[in-house]
């Protein structure tokens, strides 16, 4: 299949990266184990290894993150960590196998047998599910659990706003179907087809070479219609995977523990080593940082890195051998409204992307550790990069001189002001934004500082084009990884004029350029992988030539494993995190 070839390219990707980034490897014995309960392992060890690698079941991991979800619902969430969270009480399609290095790229079946069958021209695509997979309930998991939740995640924004759209744009009717809770039909859209209870069937109506990838989404976690309460499904899920929800306190925490109904038999993916999984909400970010440093617990669930107050502590010699700095398959970026006055106009833009000093930006966010300058938005780690720099400037610090030319280009030579962006409980992406307010204040344009939760960022505001309208939000700061690590993956959600929503979207420039739509379209169509990949470059090229986003740093995260944590590797499929379905702890 084509999916593998794909596959194939991302892991040599994958593995040039590693080895790029790799400073260390393990020591004698190479495998990452413990020895006398203490890691023997190095720095970057879990980019490419399993560290402290255990088969013991039992003890509870402990999560901690500095603001709430988007959504714990798996139809209803964008964010990453969820998507690698979810896992543990979602089963999807497809999966990304739970492995080191290279091998976590590989898409493997878990609620279905065995890889999507697609048609020639790749637009109709074939799962069968496997059979005795039962919900916490006792009920058995059928293809109408799976469309239903379908459904419900794509169809039904006044609801459920924050997940994407890939299903809506490419499903034969999508552009029409008003979703399960307008339209009470038994049948609903008909291009998910259930011809029996373990058959499910996808007609598009343009090809989807990728469609495997898109199979891992948690959209596809099934959800019976019968238990479904739209919004506030969340207060209630019902569990597919080996665990299930004993608490969840809205903004506050999260307890799950074993789901009895789940069967290791119909599961080849997941171990489900621990008996119990916690996590606690709104913890202040440093604080995340410093119960880690003392193994109070297993992982910071944002998955971004410790902050970058922290950073000299955990890179002194004695801590240094329990991190990793993998690079996130992420890049940090400036978007611009064209939708909001003087963005609209290409020219304002482009003196934006001048003006920016890059160079002062990343020293803001810790240095080269936490990352590299960007040119583009696809970052190097992501199938489908090219390099090159539209806007250039010596060292990165920006070119006053150009700005300034477009600035009168744009009919505001003195200058202008607006408003910009940032969630206010990630102190990095404040002193990005403090930096690169200081930026354009060189050349006459004076940015505010508006800070928003993270958990409300995209349904409320910078993702809401009705309240970034309003309110003149002109610039916004933003942080984006691949859906899945194809070109596609990452930029058809932020640039596709298909992917604007009224609210929970993240197309934050409101791009809808002809040029880049048709692009987008052409290549996920391609079913020849080379000739596909080469596209995504050329898609980055375009979105570029707009001048509508300026990219700022291709991430890397600074993780920190304590020394309980057990089965630690990253995971370059859920953006340079741990691979939450391998996570354990020592502690009984």
């Amino acid at each position: 299949m084509k999916t593998k070839k794909v596959t194939a390219v991302l892991a040599t990707a994958l593995t040039l990266a590693l080895t790029a980034s790799a400073c260390g490897g393990s020591d004698d014995d190479g495998d990452g184990n413990k020895k006398n309960g203490k890691s023997n392992a190095v720095a970057d060890a879990a980019l490419e290894s399993i560290v402290n690698e255990s088969s013991e079941k039992g003890g509870t991991v402990k999560y901690e993150h500095s603001d709430v979800p988007d959504s714990l619902d798996p139809g209803n969430t964008y964010y990453g960590w969820v998507q690698n969270f979810s896992r543990l009480y979602g089963r999807t399609l497809t999966t990304f196998k739970p492995a080191a290095g290279a091998e976590g790229l590989e898409v493997v079946p878990d609620l279905a047998e065995s890889l999507g069958e697609p048609s020639a021209d790749a637009k109709t695509w074939t799962y069968k599910l496997r059979k005795g997979v039962k919900f916490e309930d006792g009920t058995e998991v059928t293809s109408k659990d799976v469309k239903y939740a379908i459904q419900r995640s794509n169809f039904a924004p006044e609801a459920l706003s924050n997940g994407p759209t890939y299903f809506k744009a490419y499903l034969v009717g999508g552009d029409k179907y008003k979703g399960p809770y307008k339209d009470k039909s038994p049948e609903g859209i008909k291009s998910i087809e259930t011809p029996d209870d373990h058959t499910i069937v996808f007609k598009l109506n343009k090809p989807f070479a990728d469609f495997d990838y898109l199979a891992t989404f948690s959209q596809t976690a099934p959800v019976p219609q019968a238990k479904d309460k739209g919004a506030s499904y969340v207060q209630n899920i019902v569990s597919s995977g080996p665990y299930k929800f004993e608490s969840y306190n809205e903004g506050r925490s999260a307890v799950l523990v074993r789901n009895e109904q789940w069967d290791q038999k119909t599961d080849p993916v997941r171990k489900a080593l621990p008996d119990r999984i916690e996590v606690k909400f709104k913890v202040n970010p440093t604080t995340v940082d410093q119960h880690l440093l003392n193994d109070q617990i297993t992982v910071d669930a944002a998955g971004t890195g410790v902050q970058s107050k922290t950073q000299p502590k955990v890179l002194k010699a004695s801590e240094k051998n329990q991190t990793d700095n993998p690079y996130a398959g992420a890049t940090s970026y400036l978007a611009m409204s064209v939708k909001v006055a003087p963005f609209d106009n290409i020219e304002c833009r482009k003196a934006v992307q001048y003006a920016v000093d890059k160079a002062s930006v990343q020293q803001a966010l810790g240095g080269d550790t936490k990352g590299d300058v960007a040119t583009t938005l696809l970052p190097p780690s992501v199938n489908g990069y090219t390099k090159f720099d539209t806007y250039p400037s010596e060292g990165n610090k920006g070119d006053e001189a150009k700005a300034k030319e477009h600035l009168k280009a744009c009919g505001q030579p003195n200058g202008f002001t607006t408003n910009l962006s940032a969630r206010s409980d990630r102190p990095d992406e404040i002193a990005m934004a403090t930096a690169i307010k200081a930026s354009l204040e060189r050349v006459g344009i004076k940015a505010e500082i508006k800070q928003f939760p993270s958990g409300k960022y995209f349904a409320n505001f910078a993702g809401n084009p009705s309240y970034v309208h309003e309110h003149k939000l002109g610039l916004m700061m933003m942080a984006w990884g691949a859906d899945w690590p194809t070109g596609f993956g990452f930029l058809d959600q932020i640039v596709n004029g298909s992917a604007i929503k009224p609210s929970g979207g993240n197309n934050l420039m409101e791009l809808d350029d002809p040029k880049v739509n048709q692009a987008l379209a052409d290549g996920i169509g391609m079913t020849d992988a080379e000739e596909r990949t080469k596209k995504w470059g050329e898609v980055d090229k375009l979105v570029m030539d707009t001048a509508s986003a300026v990219p700022l740093i291709y991430r890397k995260n600074l993780l920190y494993r304590p020394d309980s944590a057990t089965n630690v590797t990253v995971t370059q499929a859920y953006l340079g995190m741990y691979d939450y379905l391998l996570l354990s702890t020592s502690k009984k």
